[in-house]
C-alpha cells in the first residue's frame, strides 16, 4: 500500500501509525500545486478533492479520509495494537469517539480557522472562544492518563499530529491546559512520532521554499 502525504499535514498521523506497524511506503504530495512531487502526476486523479491523506492499496483501490485510513491501518496490522480488538465493541466505539472528536472539534473546528491565511482576526478570536471548552474537556480526560485509551492507538497518532500545529497558532497557549501540554511533550518523544517530525519538518520547509520560488 502507498500513503500519499503532505509534510506536517494530518496525514502525518497515518505515517505514525504505519511506522508503529513497521509498514511504511509513502508518496509526497504538493497539495498547493495538486501534484505528486516525485512524478508530477495530477494528484486529483488519485483523490479528486485534492487533500491528504489517501491510501492506495495493492489492488489499486484508493481509500480517503483520515479517520477511515487510520482504522484500516490498525485493522491491517493487528499485531501493532493500534486499535482495540473487534471482540471489544465498546472499546472500538471509544476509539471512533475520539477520532470523531479530534477530527471535528479540534482539526476542522478549531485549527483550520486558526491556520487559515485569509481567516479574519475576529473569526480566529471567535474560534478560540468557542473551542476553549473542547481543550478544557480534553485536558480533563487526559488527567492521570498516558494515552486516550488504555494504550497507544491511532487516536493518539491523530491527536499528537493536530496538537503539534499549536506551534503555529499563537492564539492557543497549551500552558492553560497542563495535561494536554504534558501529553504532547510525552508523545513527541515516542520514537514513531519523533521520527515523523524529524522527516516531515524539513520537507515542510522545502515545500514553503518551493512555493516562494514559484
Amino acid at each position: 500500500m502507498e500513503l500519499f502525504f503532505a509534510p506536517l499535514a494530518c496525514s502525518m498521523s497515518a505515517r505514525i501509525a504505519l511506522t508503529e506497524a513497521g509498514a511504511a511506503n509513502l508518496v509526497e504530495v504538493d497539495t498547493h500545486a495538486g501534484r505528486v512531487l516525485a512524478t508530477g502526476a495530477d494528484y486529483r486523479e488519485i483523490n479528486p478533492l485534492g487533500y491528504v491523506p489517501a491510501l492506495r492499496l495493492d489492488d489499486g483501490t484508493v481509500l480517503t479520509e483520515n479517520a477511515a485510513i487510520l482504522q484500516f491501518i490498525a485493522d491491517e496490522h493487528p499485531a501493532a495494537g493500534l486499535a482495540p480488538p473487534k471482540s471489544d465493541p465498546l472499546a472500538r466505539a471509544r476509539l471512533r469517539q475520539w477520532l470523531s472528536f479530534i477530527g471535528t472539534e479540534l482539526h476542522k473546528g478549531l485549527m483550520l480557522p486558526l491556520l487559515g491565511r485569509e481567516t479574519p482576526p475576529e473569526v480566529k478570536a471567535w474560534a478560540v472562544r468557542k473551542y476553549a471548552s473542547r481543550l478544557a474537556y480534553l485536558d480533563d480526560k487526559l488527567k492521570g492518563r498516558e494515552f486516550l485509551l488504555e494504550r497507544f492507538s491511532v487516536a493518539d497518532a491523530y491527536l499528537a499530529t493536530i496538537l503539534n500545529w499549536t506551534q503555529a497558532t499563537p492564539e492557543i497557549d497549551l500552558a492553560a491546559y497542563p495535561n494536554v501540554k504534558a501529553y504532547l511533550e510525552r508523545l513527541r518523544q515516542r520514537p514513531s512520532v519523533a521520527a515523523a517530525l524529524g522527516v516531515e519538518a524539513p520537507l515542510f520547509r522545502a515545500e514553503i521554499a518551493r512555493r516562494k520560488a514559484a
